[in-house]
């Protein structure tokens, strides 16, 4: 490949990289009628029937210049990832905070960042953007299998938050923690067991908080990589916080 075409390629990826697609109908709309949302293209199924809420779609993407796409209901459902749900409807969006590892690590020389391991629950997620967003965190890592995506669920519960807050995509967890721990980064994972308060630790100005999943805690592998475990200390015998509100003391540390 050609230095020119391999420029052009990277840059591709780079832009799709930050691409989600949304579906249905509803949160379509929503996303179209909002100016702050940066949009890539808009895609129906060229089996759908006429309707209202399909004409002011057009018409608004028009006035935007939002190109149009029309599919096939086996290409379209390809596209939504959810062929029982988008109802003849998707919408690329591009989110402009979303950025590789090597990105953040490139443009930041002090940090804290939550990473999010095996959180599985829409709202949660969308409540943990929002938290993170409004306080003291630079980036969330989120992993992209054995995690909930983006999704219309998760804007809605970030409420519109999601647009401000730099979020790292990683096929590995595992791999991107070791990076960050090869810039010199503290992991510190949250637990139960944790032998220091997180009020009373003095933190690294490259921190890492590792959230585990609702039910299960912090998957092995990375407490196995993790440098410190803290806890939340709790009172009349509650064993643990929902790990959305967990995030919020985080980001307001």
């Amino acid at each position: 490949m050609r230095a020119k075409d391999s420029n052009t390629y990277m840059a591709k990826k780079a832009f799709f990289d930050r691409v989600i697609t949304i579906y249905g109908r509803n949160a379509v709309a929503e996303a179209l009628e909002d100016n702050s949302i940066l949009i890539h293209k808009l895609h129906f199924s060229d089996s759908n029937r006429k309707a209202s809420q399909l004409d002011k779609m057009i018409t608004i993407a028009k006035n935007r210049d939002i190109e149009i796409a029309y599919h096939d209901k086996k290409a379209l459902s390809r596209i939504s990832k959810n062929a029982k749900q988008d109802q003849g409807v998707a919408l690329d969006i591009v989110l402009e905070q979303a950025m590789s590892d090597d990105e953040f690590l490139k443009s930041h020389n002090e940090y804290r960042v939550v990473v999010l391991d095996g959180i599985h629950n829409p709202q949660n997620l969308g409540m943990i953007i929002r938290s993170c967003a409004a306080g003291d965190i630079n980036a969330i890592i989120l992993p992209t299998k054995n995690s909930a995506q983006i999704s219309p669920l998760v804007i809605k519960a970030s409420v519109g938050t999601l647009f401000r807050m730099p979020i790292i995509k990683t096929n590995s967890l595992v791999k991107t923690l070791e990076k960050f721990k090869r810039a010199n980064a503290t992991l510190y994972t949250l637990s139960s067991q944790g032998k220091n308060s997180y009020k009373d630790e003095k933190y690294s100005t490259k921190t890492l908080f590792i959230l585990g999943n609702e039910s299960e805690g912090v998957s092995q592998d990375l407490e196995s990589i993790s440098d410190i475990s803290i806890v939340i200390p709790m009172k009349r015998g509650v064993e643990s916080l929902n790990v959305a509100v967990t995030a919020s003391l985080l980001a307001f540390l």
